[in-house]
């Protein structure tokens, strides 16, 4: 099985960047462009409605929307709008956001855990066409069904999560996990396994995508660029996290993950990376051709 591969469009650079860089992903060959609902820089649904409209068959992927911020209607309304807008081009994942964030917004809830579970199991069940009342912790719907629910079968759902009890509900909840950049090889196995507990105590058999950023770096400083900003995410003593050099490098980095239980790599650029757009033609052109 071909090992998936993308690049983000991090939310330091300027929305108007992302045109060029959608279109530059779109001509080169790019499978997937992620984006980040980062407070407060950039809106995850409008920028992938944007990318998508730009481009023809680049996969547009959200990573992560924060769910205390979003009503689970209006999560499964503009899911379901880019699903029918550009079918099978949107990924979307939603998580629990960063805390602190969220408490600066007076969005921040007792139990994230319990608030991403009837989350995800509302979004879900909506994005299926199916018409629901439910009376959660959080989450309260009334007789709720999309007048525009995707084509059949519905998208994929997948939850961007880290910690075990959280690993486990993407198992049970979702239809795929999203992991971060800090997350090494090994980690990536365990991840593997907490999330196959909960497709098994949800009697779930049908296959789990695992997408993992990859920290990368390259061109003139690359390694510097890296261990500067492993050191600022204090996980520089990390064995195997990120990587730095030529497409070869990068390459052997992504097989790692791949061997550890990833299906899709994106390549995440390191927040100074001095041109973006030649890091996508990169990761398209370079490394791409090396990743069975």
């Amino acid at each position: 099985m071909t090992t998936g591969l993308g690049a983000v469009f991090r939310p330091q650079l300027p929305p108007e960047r992302l045109r060029e860089i959608a279109r530059l992903a779109d001509e080169t060959g790019l499978e997937e462009l992620w984006l980040w609902e980062d407070c407060f820089r950039e809106g995850g649904i409008s920028t992938a409605a944007a990318a998508l409209a730009w481009t023809e068959r680049v996969s547009v992927g959200v990573g992560l929307l924060p769910v205390p911020l979003r009503n689970v209607a209006v999560t499964a309304m503009e899911v379901a709008s880019l699903h029918q807008m550009f079918p099978g081009r949107a990924i979307v994942g939603v998580g629990h956001g960063v805390q602190d964030w969220m408490g600066q917004v007076g969005a921040r809830v007792e139990s994230p855990v319990t608030l991403l579970r009837e989350h995800l199991l509302a979004l879900r069940a909506l994005l299926r066409g199916e018409r629901l009342t439910t009376d959660g912790r959080y989450v309260r719907l009334d007789d709720v069904a999309l007048d525009w629910p995707p084509a059949h079968p519905a998208p994929p759902v997948l939850a961007g999560v880290t910690g075990p009890r959280s690993l486990r509900l993407a198992g049970e909840a979702a239809d795929g996990t999203i992991l971060t950049a800090s997350t090494p090889p090994e980690g990536v196995r365990r991840a593997r396994q907490l999330i196959d507990e909960g497709r098994e105590s949800a009697g779930r058999t049908e296959p789990h995508k695992i997408v993992v950023y990859l920290l990368a770096a390259t061109g003139p400083g690359a390694a510097a660029r890296l261990r500067a900003e492993l050191a600022a995410e204090g996980v520089a003593s990390v064995p195997d996290l990120g990587v730095a050099g030529d497409a070869g490098a990068v390459a052997k980095a992504v097989q790692r993950l791949a061997d550890a239980g990833a299906d899709t790599v994106i390549l995440q650029p390191t927040g100074d990376e001095p041109d973006p757009e030649a890091f996508v033609r990169f990761a398209a052109e370079e490394v791409r051709p090396l990743v069975p």
